[in-house]
């Protein structure tokens, strides 16, 4: 009996745990249910000129139409200027990026610092010697593969200029979110972030995380940190995690949208999800300190603080220690009596039956009304819209064998092959 009443504890323990630890979520998806995209109306006090930095390897197929679309901008020509680093290139990407009409690209050559967060250091260190760096109030950060709506400089703009910000978001959607299920889940995951996370944190005047690309940062936090000293396997996520911990803010601007390219084989997206996972991890352990160390101080930076734990903490890896435990109790059957070992294996299969339907509901419900909020902003047909839907909760489950994995082995920075615009379209 004693056996039994453990078990069912077991199963109370872990789902309030989940409960208290991501209730407030569901106020974010309140807010952001109620909040629809709006247009900012606050006037900038001036035109800031700003940097797009840009670490492009082996990418010379997609560089030329990023760079095409940051020369289309609705924004002063002369207040822009884009500075790529082909990093570690075996391609003609530097070529490519000067035909397009790069202020300035740089070679670099380097395969012991492998990674985004060295190529982006690299770059600013390039600035700085050069002398240019202080031209600019901020610098924008993409990835070769994006596209820039044309408004995105100036709605940054305007966002930067309300001031209090060490960096902005953007709103993430995709080019090809309909070529399978995995460029769907990925971009569902996207949107949801922006309506249902940063729009609500924004709202909340709470801060935001940088994610992977399209971001503004202000030179001054680059000024105060010497460069982009970011190298861990997520250098977004730790640069996050660092400005929260230092109770620094970052924005989110509604109105700046890129489209980004997401993997479209399963095996990209394993490795880049595993590469991402470790990363958690590694942000994880180097300032989980900090940040529970503001957490108690409470507030909305302690708040920001106790957001990013809970993002770098993933709810799969919570599920794996549950697992755990619930393999130390099967163990502990093996000495117990017929009859309790057959309740205690009825007891475990109904909750991994009922904690795979909630988690199945709980997605498909998250995923839809992402779909059904964004639809006008989603580049698909209707039908490759709903199609998929069924399947992201199952893209989302594949987290849990990937953060398994990813805490015992080691992961290096692999970069992901990318496709012209002009290609994606061409699979409609």
């Amino acid at each position: 009996m004693k056996l039994i009443q453990l078990v069912e504890w077991c199963n109370s323990a872990i789902a309030l745990t989940f409960t208290v630890l991501f209730f407030y979520q569901v106020i974010y998806l309140a807010v952001g249910l109620c909040r629809r995209h709006w247009r900012d109306t606050h006037q900038p006090s001036r035109l800031r000129r700003y940097a797009a930095l840009i670490s492009a390897r082996n990418e010379e197929g997609v560089i030329g139409e990023l760079i095409a679309s940051l020369k289309k901008q609705n924004y002063p020509a002369e207040l822009l200027d884009i500075y790529i680093v082909a990093d570690n290139c075996t391609d003609n990407t530097a070529l490519a990026a000067e035909a397009a009409g790069a202020t300035r690209v740089y070679r670099r050559f380097n395969c012991k610092e492998v990674g985004k967060g060295y190529a982006l250091d690299y770059l600013l260190k390039q600035l700085q010697t050069d002398e240019v760096f202080d031209r600019y109030e901020g610098y924008f950060i993409f990835d070769a593969d994006n596209i820039v709506d044309p408004n995105f400089v100036s709605e940054m703009n305007r966002t930067y200029d309300k001031g209090g910000f060490a960096a902005i978001t953007c709103y993430r959607n995709s080019k090809n979110f309909g070529q399978n299920w995995i460029t769907a889940g990925y971009s569902i995951w996207f949107l949801r972030e922006a309506r249902f996370v940063n729009s609500a944190r924004m709202a909340l005047g709470l801060s935001c995380h940088v994610s992977g690309t399209g971001f503004l940062i202000s030179a001054d936090v680059l000024r105060e940190k010497g460069g982009w000293p970011y190298h861990l396997l997520t250098e977004d996520l730790q640069f996050s995690a660092e400005c929260a911990a230092e109770g620094k803010r970052i924005g989110y601007c509604d109105g700046a949208v890129i489209y980004d390219e997401q993997p479209t084989s399963f095996c990209q997206s394993w490795t880049q999800r595993l590469r991402w996972s470790k990363g958690f991890y590694q942000v994880d352990r180097k300032y989980a300190p900090a940040l529970l160390k503001r957490v108690a101080r409470g507030g909305r930076k302690g708040f920001a603080c106790y957001d990013i734990l809970m993002t770098i903490t993933p709810g799969v890896l919570l599920s794996a220690l549950g697992g755990v435990l619930w393999m130390v109790v099967l163990l502990a059957c093996l000495a117990a009596p017929d009859y309790a070992v057959k309740q205690v294996l009825a007891l475990t299969i109904s909750f991994f039956s009922s904690a795979f339907t909630a988690f199945y509901r709980g997605f498909f419900l998250y995923g839809l009304l992402t779909v059904l909020s964004e639809w006008s902003h989603i580049k698909a047909k209707s039908w490759q819209k709903l199609l998929f839907l069924p399947v992201f909760p199952l893209f989302m489950l594949t987290y849990i064998p990937i953060s398994v994995q990813a805490l015992f082995q080691k992961v290096e920075w692999k970069p992901i092959a990318h496709k012209s615009l002009k290609q994606l379209d061409s699979t409609y």
